[in-house]
């Protein structure tokens, strides 16, 4: 029996189109610089109702936390409470009486709904633009979520229910779909995809998590976008900013093609430095966008200003 060979990304990516430099030498936020001001202007046009959607999952849900395998779901201790005003307490003394809670949260910085770094993924040595691999030594002194956090995410966004196009409940695992679907879904819904728009895509995969508890990581394969040249190119040329999804790594986790796993995250975000949010909960956007059949709405996020980090929780906002 003849043992597949997976290709190497330096191989499989060889001829892959770069933004590398396209911003300048010291860029860190990438294609996120396709949201001018006028995209912002075009992304606030969108609001029609006043309609609020927060797309975070919950940290610390009771029927657990969907992460990438060898993560820990978050962790939230209780510091102080008021039993520590209760005989023999250990509570602090306040001038009036004051008691308060405090606690503290143990968590992977990427474990839960999130921003990458530019700098999260790479292969032959350098990260987005070019920079050394040899930066992330000890924390990203280059391409970290920092400067993402510092210039935040606004614009015009469109959702892209894939389940609710094939007519399922959710995707199944290693379900892949294309560029070419992602069109074909906007056209259904009545909401082309414009360039620089931020894309939205629902899968619903997640709820196999909440079904299958500890079985959904056996095999672990997410349904998600197949690496294909001509899906990076439309990717390139339609100058989309942002990818965002309910599932916890944005695309297909292993490619059925070549066997290599997460070709998108460097095709996309090494090379094309596109921003990529993730565990996003789009349930009741997606019955909302269902219900009045408008798909597209302005979308605004800022992750967390950590100092040299590969990735920071964020609760992103979608308006209609």
């Amino acid at each position: 029996m003849t043992e597949t060979v997976v290709p190497a990304l330096t191989e499989l990516l060889a001829d892959s189109p770069t933004n590398w430099g396209k911003w300048g030498p010291e860029d860190e936020v990438g294609s996120l610089n396709y949201l001018t001001a006028a995209q912002v202007l075009a992304g606030a046009a969108q609001i029609k109702q006043g309609k609020l959607f927060t797309l975070q999952r919950l940290i610390g849900d009771p029927n657990g936390d969907p992460v990438w395998p060898g993560r820990s779901p978050a962790t939230r201790e209780m510091i102080l409470d008021e039993s520590h005003w209760d005989s023999g307490g250990d509570g602090p003394a306040f001038p009036g009486g004051l008691h308060y809670a405090d606690d503290k949260l143990y968590a992977f910085l990427q474990g839960s709904t999130q921003y990458d770094a530019l700098g999260h993924v790479w292969y032959d040595g350098k990260l987005w633009n070019g920079y050394d691999a040899r930066t992330t030594i000890g924390g990203l002194s280059k391409a970290s979520v920092a400067p993402i956090a510092e210039r935040g995410v606004a614009g015009r966004a469109v959702l892209l229910d894939m389940a609710r196009y094939r007519g399922k409940e959710y995707l199944e695992p290693s379900e892949t779909f294309t560029h070419e679907d992602l069109i074909s879904c906007a056209q259904a819904q009545g909401t082309p995809i414009e360039p620089r728009d931020i894309l939205v895509i629902r899968t619903n995969h997640l709820q196999l998590f909440f079904e299958k508890g500890d079985d959904f990581y056996t095999d672990f394969c997410e349904s998600g976008l197949v690496y294909s040249p001509e899906l990076v190119s439309w990717f390139q040329e339609m100058e989309i900013p942002n990818l965002v999804t309910d599932t916890i790594a944005n695309e297909v986790t292993t490619d059925p093609n070549s066997g290599a796993a997460l070709v998108l995250h460097n095709a996309l975000m090494r090379n094309l430095g596109i921003a990529f949010t993730e565990i996003c909960d789009l349930e009741k956007l997606a019955s909302d966008c269902a219900e009045d059949g408008a798909y597209n709405f302005f979308y605004v996020a800022a992750p967390l200003k950590i100092n040299e980090a590969t990735g920071s929780p964020v609760n992103p906002v979608a308006i209609k």
